[in-house]
This record gives structure tokens, sequence and C-alpha cells, in this order.
């Protein structure tokens, strides 16, 4: 495992080494041991899948208020998706800035995104599955989205109509 920094540095990109032979592919996706080059991680609570059935689905920007806020390791499993995450801590000399990044099955990469980050991405094939871990339980009273194509933020969307669910079609600036 190799770890890769962003424009953030609290955001990071972790690289995994694929074993590959006759019979296919090996590749270990988590091991609390590499990942304490992440620095004091909380405890991981909860595993989360998603399928993305049409290229174009956006999902985000998302975030948990604290005390319920949560860091993420994401990565696609299938398909690929253009990820996003925005700085929203306050005081932060990076607040309101945001990253992205390209996320494919195939490069076998995860990124980090500690708390204090919204984090959303847009699907680029059908049938995307994204899997990622959080340290927090999701909370439905915590939940937060910032709008996907806030102005302030000038995020360049690889869509210009994306598929979107209530949620995220009413979120705010």
């Amino acid at each position: 495992m190799q770890v890769l920094g962003t424009s953030f540095p609290e955001v990071k990109i972790v690289q995994y080494s694929a074993h590959k032979d006759t019979r296919g592919l090996f590749i270990e996706t988590w091991s609390q041991n590499s990942l304490n080059q992440l620095g004091n991680i909380p405890e991981w609570r909860q595993d989360c899948y998603s399928i993305s059935f049409k290229k174009g689905t956006v999902r985000g920007l998302h975030f948990q208020a604290p005390p319920t806020d949560q860091c993420k390791l994401v990565r696609a499993s299938k398909g690929s998706l253009f990820d996003v995450v925005v700085d929203i801590r306050h005081g932060s000399p990076t607040f309101g800035k945001h990253n992205t990044i390209i996320l494919r099955a195939s490069d076998y990469q995860q990124l980090f995104v500690p708390s204090g980050f919204a984090h959303g991405f847009c699907t680029l094939e059908n049938n995307t599955i994204m899997l990622y871990k959080c340290t927090n339980y999701r909370n439905k009273k915590a939940e937060n989205a910032i709008i996907w194509n806030d102005k302030n933020l000038k995020i360049k969307w690889p869509i210009k109509k994306p598929i979107l669910s209530k949620k995220d079609k009413i979120a705010k600036s």
C-alpha cells in the first residue's frame, strides 16, 4: 500500500498493490496496520455500498454534522466515478475549496475523506458500484448536503443534467 497526497494535506489517496496470476487478482483493501499511515483515525463503524444504475448520477455533496461527523474511505469496486471533496471546516485556510479525482475500479485506489469535508461523486459509467467505510454511524438528524452545482464552489462536473435524488435537488448553497 502507498499513501499519496492531494491538494488537501488531510485528504489522501490510498494506492493498493494488486497480486495477479492465472487465477485472477487479489487485493487487500483494508488493514488497520497499513492504514495507520493515515494518522490517528477513529475506529471504522460502518461499511456502505451504493450502486448507481445510470452514468451521470450525482450523489452529494454530503456530510454529517458533529458530533456524528464521519471520516470515509471510498472506492469504486465496479465502473468509475468523478469524486469530489469540499473543505467545510470554518476557519480553515482551505475552507470552501474543493479537490477532484477520478476513481476507477481498475486503478485499485481508495480516497480517504476526513471529517470536516463534504463528499460527492458523479458516475462515469452505468452500474457503478461504490464501497466505503465510515467512522461513525449514519445519523439522519445530522445529515446535510450542499447543492452539487453551488456557484461559489465552481466545481467542473463532467455532466450538465445529472440524475439526482430528491434530497440532493433541494440541497442548499
